[in-house]
Parts: C-alpha cells; structure tokens; sequence
C-alpha cells in the first residue's frame, strides 16, 4: 500500500546523502522545503525540471525556500548532473528508495504496456515547522516549478 503524506500531516524524516556525500536531514531545516522526487539524472523531463527549478531558485529563495531533488541515482551522476547543466539546487541521493518511499514517490508505472516499480514524478512543500503544506502527486514537468512558486507565494502572503 502507497503512503503518500497529505496536507496537514507532518512531513517524514529523512536522513539522506545530497551530491557531495554531506547527510541531509529535514530536521537540519528551518526554511520551507520544496521537496521533489524525479526518476533519473539528465533525462529530457527530469533536466526540463531541475533547470526549472534553478531558474526560480533566487525567488524561492525570497520567500524563505530551500529546493531538494531525490532521485535513486548516485551523489557522483548528481555532481555530473548538476554541473553539465549549471543547476543551484541539492540532490539528494536515495538508491535504496527510502525516502523515496517514504513520500510515495516509489510506485507502479506503465511505459510501452510494460508495468515496472519506479519514482513517480511528485513534489511536497514543507513548512518550517515540518508539516506538508501542499503535495503534488503526479507532476507533468511543465510549468510545473511556476505552479510550485505560485503556490509558495500564496501560503507565505498569509
């Protein structure tokens, strides 16, 4: 069964290597966190979103948010990654999928009829006191960051 955290609930813990092998713990926080899950380093989707992400990073910075990418793939593609594509955000390594899973992200997908367990595409915004203040399950890459900000702004004009 497929635990996704729903707004409201407080966000799991996690204790996860970002790319330069530094443990990244949400308890380390004090700052929202957008939190998203992607399949795989630099594939046509996953580089469209964190390239996204990167460009708005200066204004989700502004409002008070760090951004985190997970992926199953290793801290060494993350550096890869990140630097062929001049991205400014952190990637959390997960190969074992445990924060992977503990958000929901790890689930059944379907490519060419074929079904294979994989990380479903999803984002969570956590607020500085580690409660999800909005999820997005199943997230298409386009405009998909701008929906993030766009969300961030309103739950932080309150």
């Amino acid at each position: 069964m497929i635990n996704i955290p729903q707004t409201g609930q407080s966000a799991p813990n996690f204790s996860t290597p970002d790319q330069n092998d530094k443990l990244i713990s949400l308890i380390d926080f004090s700052e929202w966190i957008v939190l998203y899950f992607y399949p795989k380093d630099d594939t046509p989707g996953c580089t469209t979103e964190a390239k996204d992400f990167t460009d708005l990073s200066s204004q989700f910075t502004a409002l008070g948010a760090k951004i985190i990418g997970v992926s199953p793939d290793s801290g060494k593609s993350h550096c890869k990654f990140i630097d062929k594509h001049n991205l400014s955000i952190t990637l959390l390594s997960d190969p074992e999928h445990q924060l992977i899973e503990a958000y929901g992200a790890w689930r059944l997908k379907k490519f060419m009829g074929k079904e294979y367990m994989g990380v479903a595409r999803s984002t969570f915004l956590i607020s500085p006191d580690k409660i999800i203040a909005y999820s997005w399950p199943n997230v298409k890459t386009k405009g998909h960051a701008q929906a993030v900000l766009k969300k961030m702004q309103e739950l932080t004009a309150k």
